[in-house]
Formats: C-alpha cells, sequence, structure tokens
C-alpha cells in the first residue's frame, strides 16, 4: 500500500484530505507543523507528500526545500494562496504540483494517482536503461558494484553484492539455493547450498531495516529465495 504524508497546519483539512485518500486505499500519515512533517519524512518512508505553505514556525516553502535535498517523492503543494507567484515559487523550489484550497476531493485523488504513476515510471524507466536496480530505500548500482540504503554506501563482500544483484535484477522470482549456486558461484562440488543461507544472512544484516523480518528477501520455505521489488 502507497503511504503519503499530510502536511497541514488546520485539523480539519488534514482530516478531509485523509478521508479521501484511506478511501482510495492509501495509507496516511498528518503532521501539523513544517518541522514535524520534515522530521517525520526523515525517519520513515513515504511514497508522496501533501505540504501546505501557511503554517506557524517553518512554512511550506521552506519545508519543501528540505524536503528536497532528503527525498525524491513527488511533493505537493495544497494551499489557500493561489497567486501564480507563490505557484511559480513552490513549483522552483521542487514541489511536483500546485492545488488551490478549496479544491474538489476527486481531484486531489487524481493528481496524486497521477504523480505516483509518473515517478514509478520515471523510476522503473531510470533502472531499466542504467542497469541499477531502485527499490524502496535500497539503490543498487550496477557499473560501480555499490549498494545504497536511505542513500548511506553499504559495505558489501564480492559475492554478497553477487547474490543481491541476481536476486534483485530477477525481482518476484523465487530461486533455489541450487538455482542461486549455480547462477552466482557456478557449478562448484566444493561449494554446499548452507552457503546461499549464510550470504542471505549476511546481506539481510546490511540491507533490512529488521533482518528477522525481511522486506527485501524473503524466504520461502522449502521452495527457496524471492526479493520483493
Amino acid at each position: 500500500m502507497k503511504r503519503i504524508l499530510i502536511i497541514e497546519d488546520d485539523e480539519q483539512i488534514a482530516e478531509f484530505e485523509k478521508d479521501y485518500l484511506e478511501a482510495s486505499q492509501y495509507e496516511v500519515d498528518v503532521c501539523y507543523t513544517g518541522n514535524s512533517g520534515l522530521q517525520k519524512a526523515k525517519q520513515e518512508k513515504y511514497d508522496l507528500i501533501l505540504l501546505d505553505i501557511m503554517m506557524p514556525g517553518m512554512d511550506g516553502f521552506e519545508a519543501c526545500r528540505e524536503l528536497v535535498r532528503e527525498q525524491t517523492i513527488p511533493i505537493i503543494i495544497v494551499s489557500a494562496k493561489k497567486e501564480n507567484l507563490d505557484k511559480l515559487k513552490g513549483l522552483g523550489i521542487g514541489a511536483a504540483d500546485y492545488i488551490v484550497k478549496p479544491f474538489e476531493p476527486s481531484e486531489l485523488v487524481a493528481r496524486v494517482n497521477a504523480h505516483l504513476r509518473r515517478y514509478e515510471l520515471l523510476t522503473n524507466m531510470k533502472s531499466v536503461e542504467s542497469g541499477d536496480v531502485i527499490t524502496g530505500d535500497l539503490r543498487i548500482e550496477a557499473k560501480s558494484r555499490r549498494v545504497y540504503h536511505r542513500d548511506k554506501e553499504l559495505s558489501l563482500a564480492n559475492k554478497e553484492f553477487d547474490l543481491l544483484y541476481f536476486l534483485a535484477e530477477n525481482a518476484n522470482t523465487v530461486f533455489s539455493k541450487a538455482k542461486i549456486l549455480d547462477a552466482v558461484w557456478g557449478v562448484s562440488a566444493y561449494i554446499d547450498d548452507s552457503t546461499v543461507a549464510v550470504h542471505i544472512n549476511r546481506i539481510r544484516e546490511k540491507i533490512e531495516d529488521n533482518p528477522s523480518k525481511p522486506r527485501y528477501i524473503e524466504t520461502l520455505w522449502g521452495a527457496g529465495y524471492r526479493f520483493n521489488k
């Protein structure tokens, strides 16, 4: 389920937006200040942010500047300020769209849907064109053989990288230990399938927030492993 963060100081408007987005099968969190919204966005993973401009403390423009330094996801400004200068300013500092209050709920949902589809398409295109794999908080760069989690580079041994890239490049496909050994190590009489489990555990320690409940590399008992994209 896609996750959306609403940063809006008007509780009534925030709940109004939340209700319609949840009815459209989104998971929604709400923050009522720019500062709290910025911290929430840094701490958790979201697919899109709805951002008000006129808030106490840190306003929406300042919050947007900070967010685009940390995030690549779409940010939609939702504001009562309808002057073209404000729209141009919002779009100029990195917002993907600008919606003027009051608005029709159907318009909000339609724009959210459109930006999420566009972002997913562009992300997938980038992955296909470069050979890199980008999913969730994880980025695997094929040519440089580098792996990043939330933009922090991880240190993987050669075979750990080979195994991770093989599974990620063939996402959503289940591979037995024997097939993984053949693909990553090649046929060898000196390596048994316990090697795969050891390497999987090492990789999980590095890429998963909770290795005991992995989000990326899933074990299917009796069948093998699957990378969830």
